[in-house]
């Protein structure tokens, strides 16, 4: 159940394309969510007058919809994207909880570990809008959890969690996921992980509002948003680039916290971060909509996540993966998910997106105008892999805006040889375009990229590989009109003809440490 790890780097270069949405589906990894199920609701209606007692709006109802929301929503999201679900959690016998499971079962989801208990109030979340704006949020939760019913979630852990190929744990608060389910859940993992598995070890994915209660789990993943992180450094995090900067010095301390393999800090607005201990760091850069009424896209992100991990994706490119299916559902209104065709064809919308060289100028012309700095880069993309994505990562903090210059066919073939390139610009344009860290793709097919240079005038031209300023043919170019070249770091094992090499020798990936 997992991508071939030596098709890896020819993999990533179509990780983005409309290929691996339905690769990851054909998957269909078993994936157990645990945690805390929620009943969103969604009311809304029209707004003409005050009520006499008090100087309040009268909201006249016109719809009423519902959706599962919380652990459950993360749920849905995974069995849209393909995976076989599985839901663990407590749920009362109100109205609430009847709708809730209807709907899950209807997704096809397996709600046997999915307990109701008389006493229990299902949370729930009613979001009043008019015209468009919430006006207000009801929430609803219970108390406290009964005790029987922690007991019976408890003593179904370990059958929950046999036969999975992750498991998820969502943990809001709300007294769920209490001692006697998370002892037994740290215990069941602990025997599936010592006991005779055909497969490879359980991948456990934390998304929690204290993810320090579950760090004898040893998580291969945390997922704490900017307040969590906040918390867990005890810390106030500044804004923009400098809240990046701050995570991810902090990478040791929120490890250690976590008790993680890896952190992924969301930020929501400014994407996310990567953390492990040794020292990968990958920043995926958010897309984000005008909808006021979008609820869930963390859910969403960390369904996506889990379940291209869960398949065997490199992380990196699961990350990129997951941002997707973020910005599909922050376009959506309501609680929504993010279906395999709904991210597939939001990736092939990348596939014509490069700009010509005149109107890129002109969208350019915008965001200086509104104080953005542009930073350009260029090359072949041909099969993309870890050096390409770390150095884009790179040339994207060197500004605001970051633009990348692909060569044509007939240049790279000039540069590079009868046998490349591998991939035409079009799919070469479509999978750097879908990169989170990137803006804006143009082609050009001059010997250098001086010529676009000199029209498009960015702040920072940026170039990765073992150059100095003075080696290349458009510092000129950028010198001319005061702008700055910026040498990024350069991975000789990584390189695009190394890639190639390995491939046609069958040599396969290359060792990690």
């Amino acid at each position: 159940m997992s991508i071939s790890p030596d098709a890896v780097d020819l993999s990533t270069q179509r990780a983005l394309s409309e290929w691996l949405p339905g690769r990851l589906a054909a998957e269909e990894p078993r994936i157990l969510v645990i945690g805390d199920v929620m009943l969103d609701g969604w009311w809304s209606g029209s707004i003409e007058r005050l009520c006499r007692e008090a100087p309040a709006p009268v909201v006249d109802l016109q719809a009423r919809d519902s959706a599962p929301g919380g652990a459950a929503n993360t749920a849905m999201n995974l069995a849209a994207l393909g995976a076989r679900v599985s839901v663990a959690g407590i749920i009362g016998t109100d109205d609430a909880g009847v709708d809730l499971k209807n709907q899950l079962v209807a997704a096809g989801i397996d709600v046997r570990h999915l307990h109701s208990h008389p006493d229990m109030v299902t949370t729930t979340k009613t979001r009043i809008s008019s015209g468009g704006q919430v006006m207000l949020r009801l929430d609803d939760s219970a108390k406290t959890v009964p005790a029987d019913a922690l007991a019976a979630l408890a003593a179904s852990v370990r059958a929950a969690v046999e036969r999975q190929d992750a498991v998820l744990v969502c943990d809001y608060g709300t007294g769920v996921l209490a001692d006697p389910v998370r002892a037994g859940l740290v215990e069941a993992l602990a025997a599936a992980e010592q006991g005779d598995r055909e497969t490879r070890r359980q991948m456990v994915v934390v998304d929690a509002h204290d993810p320090r209660p579950w760090a004898p789990l040893h998580p291969d993943l945390v997922t704490p948003n900017a307040q969590e992180t906040a918390r867990l450094l005890d810390r106030r995090l500044p804004d923009g680039q400098e809240r990046v900067d701050a995570v991810g010095g902090q990478a040791d301390a929120l490890l250690a916290a976590t008790g993680a393999r890896a952190v992924v800090v969301t930020l929501d607005r400014d994407g996310t971060v990567l953390l492990t201990p040794d020292g990968v760091r990958h920043r995926t850069w958010a897309r984000p909509a005008a909808e006021k009424q979008a609820s869930g896209a963390g859910d969403t992100f960390v369904a996506a996540l889990t379940l291209a991990r869960s398949a065997g994706l490199p992380l990196t490119a699961s990350l990129d993966l997951a941002q997707s299916a973020a910005d599909v559902v922050v376009h959506q209104p309501g609680t929504s998910v993010c279906s395999t065709e709904q991210l597939s064809r939001y990736l092939r919308a990348f596939a014509d997106t490069a700009l010509g060289a005149d109107e890129l100028e002109r969208q350019l012309t915008v965001h200086r105008a509104q104080g953005q700095q542009i930073v350009l880069t260029n090359g072949c993309f041909d099969v993309l892999h870890s050096g390409h994505t770390r150095y884009l990562n790179q040339a994207k903090q060197l500004g605001d805006i970051l633009v990348v210059a692909l060569n044509s066919d007939d240049s790279v073939r000039r540069l590079k040889g009868a046998g490349r390139p591998i991939n035409g610009v079009a799919d070469r344009a479509a999978v750097v375009a879908a990169l989170s860290c990137v803006d804006y793709v143009t082609v050009f097919d001059t010997p250098t990229a001086a010529p676009l240079i000199k029209q498009l005038r960015p702040e920072v031209y940026a170039k990765g590989g073992d150059y100095t300023p003075e080696m290349l043919a458009e510092t000129p170019a950028v010198e001319e009109y005061g702008g700055r070249v910026a040498i990024l770091d350069y991975v000789a094992e990584r390189s695009t003809t190394a890639v190639v090499k390995r491939i046609r020798e069958g040599e396969g990936a290359v060792p990690t440490n």
